[in-house]
């Protein structure tokens, strides 16, 4: 009995100094504060530069089966301004993580969509989840300005 008395003690002590312990810390951090079980879609911040996915976004809140959005918070606000306004849209909450560990990285993800309770979905990729949502952010180029003697000599 006071054993086991001395190890509850002991064990009230370590939590009051070093803080009560987690469960698969390296895997919260990746993914945004969750479990991996409960991720339905994950978007790296690489992806989020190179495309917009919040259509795909749109798409996987729809389905209904994971309402809770994580967003980086350390990203800058233009970048996730499109995938808060899918979230308020469709109805979920999101949520802004902006702890120091969660870098902006280009393998670190940007946006996660996750249940309140485990689902275990496979692939969470976006890019494998939704491969023909796959557009390229719009990079269209102004029309060059042309000179006035071009405009001159080459006017029809």
């Amino acid at each position: 009995m006071a054993n086991e008395e001395k190890s509850a003690v002991d064990q009230r002590l370590q939590n009051a100094v070093y803080g009560t312990p987690k469960i698969n810390p390296d895997e919260q951090r990746r993914y945004l504060g969750t479990f991996r079980e409960r991720v339905c879609l994950t978007i790296s911040v690489a992806q989020l530069g190179e495309r917009d996915w919040s259509d795909a976004l749109r798409l996987e809140l729809k389905k209904g089966i994971g309402k809770l959005v994580f967003l980086n918070g350390n990203l800058d606000d233009e970048q996730l301004r499109p995938y808060m306004r899918a979230a308020v849209q469709e109805h979920a909450s999101f949520t802004l993580k902006t702890d120091p560990e969660f870098s902006t990285a280009p393998e670190k993800l940007a946006v996660v969509v996750a249940a309140k309770t485990a689902v275990y979905q496979s692939p969470v990729d976006v890019a494998k989840r939704y491969p023909n949502l796959s557009n390229p952010v719009s990079q269209v180029k102004p029309p060059a300005k042309q000179s006035f003697w071009q405009r001159l000599f080459h006017s029809k």
